[in-house]
């Protein structure tokens, strides 16, 4: 991609597409038009020394389209990403009505197109964790937020219309610098973080199924750094005239490990023993809870992607040591 080309980041300034907005940067593109709600004064920080054209305001954004020449690539990462937000109609306009609305920019002005799904589409995981494109069909998400990333999946999937390129990229849990403002939502690292730093240990959720032990609920947990690179060869590979095939693409590590392993290599980090203590599930969340998930990430090597992913280890020490520990962002 020339390094001229404008490019639309939403979401820009959250956690991933701060991120994002700040991997571009480093890549030579600069030309970046940021999508975002930029009142928050949590988030400021994110963009600090980052490089781009304009800021957007969400709202606005559509509005802006229809007065400038088209972009040349648009990464849609702007979501309501509140598990805890049982109000659907939130979700429905975030993260279905207003994608939707990104989507048919894309495909009346020739834009290629990669946006953020979610692993919370899989639900308990009892249809597996494949991203063929029959599969979306029969999940049953376990709330409001993964529900809505699924009916858009299955929007995109069964238009006949679409963007000379497009990928839906399933996240699953991913972690990594410019999750300060999150609070709740925050992955179990930045908590685990904090807790260590104010009573020595951690607290984790208790296991409330049988078939798991305490703490040894799984997840496929995905440094954002991964992402940022995964990202950034979809593009390369599009302005390359070798775009990678259509379709939604599972965005993970390919390997589960426990929540007790995710606290311990955070104690690592930090250069301390572990120490953790198990607190019952908040009920608001108990019967939402994915205990397990793994990504196939088959399609996307098999798409040629062969760059190999940060072990848990490696990428929650890399985020400890040089962001929480330093308060630094990326």
């Amino acid at each position: 991609m020339n390094r001229d080309a404008t490019i639309v980041v939403t979401g820009a300034a959250g956690f991933i597409g701060s991120c994002l907005v700040g991997f571009l940067n480093e890549n030579g593109y600069e030309n970046l038009v940021l999508v975002d709600e930029f009142h928050r004064h949590d988030k400021v920080h994110n963009l600090d020394g980052k490089s781009f054209r304009e800021k957007v305001e969400r709202e606005h954004f559509f509005e802006w389209l229809q007065q400038k020449p088209p972009v040349d690539f648009i990464f849609h990462l702007g979501a309501r990403t509140d598990t805890t937000e049982f109000d659907y109609s939130i979700h429905q306009h975030l993260n279905v009505d207003y994608s939707r609305k990104v989507w048919q920019y894309c495909v009346r002005q020739n834009v290629p197109l990669v946006y953020a799904s979610s692993a919370a589409t899989y639900g308990a995981g009892e249809f597996g964790y494949n991203d063929d494109h029959e599969l979306p069909y029969k999940l049953k998400p376990l709330n409001a937020y993964g529900v809505s990333k699924n009916e858009f999946d299955k929007w995109a999937l069964k238009e006949t219309k679409y963007p000379p390129f497009w990928a839906g990229l399933k996240f699953f849990n991913v972690y990594g610098p410019n999750e300060y403002h999150k609070g709740r939502m925050a992955s179990i690292i930045w908590h685990a973080f904090n807790q260590i730093k104010e009573n020595g240990d951690v607290k984790l959720f208790r296991s409330h199924r049988p078939d798991y032990e305490d703490g040894h609920q799984m997840r496929d947990f995905i440094y954002v750094k991964d992402l940022l690179k995964v990202c950034y060869w979809l593009m390369e590979q599009w302005s390359a005239g070798s775009p990678v095939e259509n379709g939604l693409y599972n965005l993970g590590t390919g390997t589960a490990r426990t929540v007790e392993d995710l606290a311990k290599a955070t104690f690592a980090g930090i250069d301390r023993h572990a120490r953790i203590e198990f607190i019952d599930m908040p009920e608001d969340i108990r019967d939402k809870y994915q205990y397990f998930t793994e990504a196939n990430m088959s399609k996307l090597k098999k798409a040629g992607y062969t760059d190999t992913f940060y072990s848990l280890e490696d990428g929650v020490d890399d985020y400890v040591r040089n962001y929480l520990s330093t308060g630094d962002y990326y």
